[in-house]
């Protein structure tokens, strides 16, 4: 039997409306100081997410609802953002 590999899933990958929870941040090959800017704005780990809309045409912008805020996101930002199903979700 193998072994199950465990993929990380990034934000701008994620179903639409699907209930999710943010796992990290992770910023390789994008500007540094996105991962700052993510987290001041309530991408923490821990904290509920979910994807209401993705444009046409290539999906950018996107746009997440975290707490009770509304934010749009280029899809290279919402790829830094790893989230996963939360449990009982």
């Amino acid at each position: 039997m193998r072994p199950e590999v465990s993929v990380p899933v990034t934000l701008d990958d994620a179903l639409l409306r699907q209930p999710l929870q943010v796992d990290g941040i992770d910023v390789t090959g994008a500007p540094p100081e996105w991962a700052t800017w993510l987290s001041d704005i309530g991408f923490v780990p821990g904290e509920r997410v979910m994807l209401l809309h993705r444009a046409a045409m290539g999906g950018d912008p996107l746009v997440a609802r975290i707490g009770l805020s509304t934010f749009a996101l280029r899809r290279a930002e919402a790829a830094c953002i790893q989230v996963s199903v939360p449990a009982g979700a």
